[in-house]
Parts: C-alpha cells; sequence; structure tokens
C-alpha cells in the first residue's frame, strides 16, 4: 500500500460512499476527468496537495490520478479531514497524511510528507505547503514548475511574497477566477458556514440579529443566507466601499464595537486577525454565538475569551461554553476555525465543481505554460473561466444567447454613436 497515514482505514468503504455521492454532483469535473482520463495530459507529473480532505477534494485529486499525476496529499485545517475520505483515498493507492483534529505539530508533520514525492507542482488552500516549501525545503522549491492556492488568504499572503521579492515559482490565484470567487466565495460559504451554525447550536435564525465580520465575497454571501432565514444583519467593515456596498445592499453597518451589544450570533470573514476580542466581549449579551468562517483560526480572539471566563465546557459537538466572571454566556463554535467545515461538511459539491474545475485546469496551465512566467501569481486566462461556465450551464439544461453577426460587429464598432 502506498505510504500514509489515516485514522482508520476500515472506514474506507464509508468514505467511498460519499466520494460516490460527491461525483454524482459534480458534472463538469467528472466530464474533465473522461476526457484527460484517455489523453493521460499529467503523466508524469507529481503534485502535492494541502487542501481539506472532504469527498469534493477527492473528486478532484481522483481526477489528477486519472490524468496520470501521482499525487500526495494532507488537509489543509486540522479539523476538517473526513476521515473516511482520507481512508477512502489511501485504498484507492492514494497518499494521504490527514486526520481529523490534528495538533499543530502533526499537522505541519503532514505537509512535510506530501513533499516526499518531490513534486513539479504543488496545490494549496492557504498557502501553508507553499511557505513550507520555500522555508524548509529551498532547494525544492527551486525545481517546482508552479503552484495554485485556493482561497484568499492564500492570494493575500503569496502577492506578499511576490511583492516582497520571496516568491520563488508561479502561482495561479484560482480563487480569483470568476467560477471560484462569485460562486464559491459567496454562495458556497453563505451557505454552509450558516450550516455549521445550525448543527452546532440548532437556533432559529428568523428574528435574531446576525453580525457579519467583513463583506468581501464570502461575507456578502453570508449576510444573503443570514437575511434570506429572517435574521435581522448587521455588517462591520474596515473598508469604506465595501461598507458603502453592504449599506447600498440594505444592512445596517457599524463598527463592531456598537454591534457587539446587539448580535445573537457573530460570523468573521475577513482574514483579519482580532476581529472580535476582549472589549467586544465585555459588552456581548448573555448567550451570544461566535463562529468564524475566515480560513484561520484568528478572527475571534479565543485567548482572551478563555481568560476572561471562570469556567468552560463544551456543550454540545463543536461548541464551548464560556461562562465569564459577570455570569454571561458566549459559545464559540468549531475553536474557532473554519466552522462550515469544522462543524459542517463544508460546501456543497455543486459549487465545489466548479471550484475544482478551476484547480485541474490550474495544474495543466502552469505544466504547459511555466517557462512562460514569472514568480508572479496569476488569473487563469477568462476563456478557462467562460468554458468551466458554459459547461455547468449545459449541466443543468440551461442555453443562452449568441451574439449575431450584426452584434459582434457593432461592439466592436467604436465609431458607432447616437
Amino acid at each position: 500500500m502506498v505510504d500514509h497515514k489515516v485514522r482508520d482505514l476500515s472506514l474506507a468503504n464509508q468514505g467511498r460512499k460519499k466520494i460516490d455521492w460527491a461525483e454524482s454532483q459534480m458534472p463538469v469535473l467528472m466530464g474533465i476527468r473522461k476526457q484527460f482520463a484517455k489523453t493521460k495530459p499529467l503523466e508524469g507529473f507529481r503534485i502535492s496537495g494541502c487542501l481539506h480532505v472532504t469527498k469534493e477534494t477527492a473528486v478532484l485529486v481522483e481526477t489528477f490520478v486519472a490524468a496520470g499525476a501521482e499525487v500526495a496529499w494532507c488537509g489543509c485545517n486540522p479539523l476538517s479531514t473526513q476521515d473516511d475520505v482520507a481512508a477512502a483515498l489511501v485504498a484507492n493507492d492514494v497518499s494521504v497524511f490527514a486526520w481529523h483534529n490534528l495538533n499543530t505539530e502533526e499537522y505541519y508533520w503532514c505537509i512535510d510528507q506530501t513533499l516526499k514525492i518531490n513534486p513539479q507542482l504543488t496545490l494549496d488552500d492557504g498557502a501553508d505547503l507553499i511557505f513550507t516549501v520555500h522555508t524548509k525545503q529551498p532547494n525544492l522549491a527551486k525545481k517546482v514548475l508552479g503552484a495554485s492556492e485556493e482561497t484568499t488568504t492564500g492570494v493575500h499572503r503569496l502577492r506578499a511574497m511576490a511583492a516582497d521579492g520571496k516568491l520563488q515559482y508561479p502561482v495561479i490565484a484560482a480563487n480569483d477566477s470568476v467560477t471560484k470567487r462569485e460562486m464559491d466565495n459567496v454562495f458556497g460559504t453563505g451557505q454552509s458556514a450558516l450550516d455549521g451554525v445550525l448543527r452546532a447550536t440548532n437556533i432559529l435564525f428568523a428574528g435574531s440579529t446576525v453580525v457579519i465580520g467583513g463583506f468581501g465575497h464570502c461575507g456578502r454571501g453570508l449576510a444573503q443566507r443570514a437575511r434570506g432565514m429572517g435574521a435581522d444583519v448587521i455588517v462591520t467593515e474596515v473598508d469604506y466601499l465595501q461598507a458603502l456596498k453592504a449599506r447600498m445592499e440594505g444592512y445596517r453597518v457599524m463598527p463592531m464595537i456598537e454591534a457587539a451589544p446587539l448580535g445573537d450570533v457573530f460570523i468573521t470573514s475577513t482574514g483579519m486577525r482580532d476581529v472580535i476580542r476582549k472589549e467586544h466581549f465585555e459588552v456581548m449579551k448573555d448567550r451570544a454565538i461566535l463562529a468564524n468562517a475566515g480560513h484561520f483560526n484568528v478572527e475571534v480572539n479565543a485567548e482572551e475569551l478563555a481568560k476572561m471566563a471562570k469556567k468552560d465546557r463544551v456543550i454540545r459537538d463543536n461548541n464551548r461554553e464560556f461562562t465569564l466572571k459577570d455570569g454571561r454566556r458566549i459559545y464559540l463554535l468549531g475553536e474557532g476555525r473554519l466552522v462550515n467545515l469544522a462543524a459542517a461538511e463544508g460546501h456543497p459539491s455543486s459549487v465545489m465543481d466548479l471550484s475544482f474545475s478551476n484547480q485541474f485546469f490550474a495544474m495543466q496551465y502552469l505544466k504547459d505554460h511555466h517557462k512562460e512566467l514569472s514568480n508572479e501569481v496569476y488569473v487563469l486566462p477568462r476563456e478557462i473561466d467562460e468554458t468551466i461556465a458554459r459547461l455547468k450551464l449545459e449541466s443543468m439544461g440551461i442555453n443562452i444567447d449568441q451574439l449575431t453577426p450584426e452584434q459582434q460587429r457593432y461592439h466592436q464598432d467604436y465609431a458607432e454613436g447616437t
């Protein structure tokens, strides 16, 4: 059997059923698999990946394998690995190093193991793998042809590395493709994060006040879904443009210190640390619920909350109750980690169909074009985005209009006026 470390291989059959379900919901990626299983464009290429080990990720990994790649994989979050899916991948001869509830040392050990195949391509969600290559294996970094990055936080890190002259190979920001950012981030995060909150609490959103920290693509999706479930939504921001967008969409906008006494539920999605901290805990109402939908567990300052509490206990799965000295109770979900993956299953398979199709094409694009690229962060060409959108619409039985020859000429005729 391939080199691996997972929780329990006996869970493989259960995990395979989950993967089968995901495949039924991911027609674009399955179509890509069917096409490239014949031509095997990734034959001879080694891919190391650090991305949530879920049933959707398994569909992507097995598509890489079908296209000829050798793959080694780990999770990008200590709480997001689905142990049965990890077992199913190993049973299908994929090297996986991941299990649910890793500690920090184990997390980085798993990353190190994926690099033993000496990859030519890397795939990341949060940039921990890329950063590990750069800091711990600089000689390997010189041999990597390129990487792709799945999430906003990771793209920010990598653009900062590039600006500092520290990025040693080109990166495709899969996150910035329209079929990822405008779909996965908005609709996927919006639905799955609220699903995580519901599984950990079983609260009623209707009639509650929900505070959304950040109004980027993820925050916008969260606000839309919360309002759709009957909540009164408040948005907090540090960006004037994003704050204005939120207000124009009908949300109340205010600083977190003003929202803190009002909120029943708080969900952060900013990529910034200490969005909710001691000064906010001090004025929150009894039974306030805190969750995070950003990549890292730094947005809610759990350490400060723990210091303020006279006692704490796990009251439900993925739900820790902190009782403060004045008797108020504050609930932190999923240890402040990605609530949609810590307390639920992550994004629906059908939206990950788009994101992971981008990831497949990113690997193929890097393989074919790496010699033309500098050590910068790039976005996939628009025609790839459009292809993915077209294939998704076709799978949904949807056709759209096409420009007539006269309309195409008009579109290109700058001299035509009133």
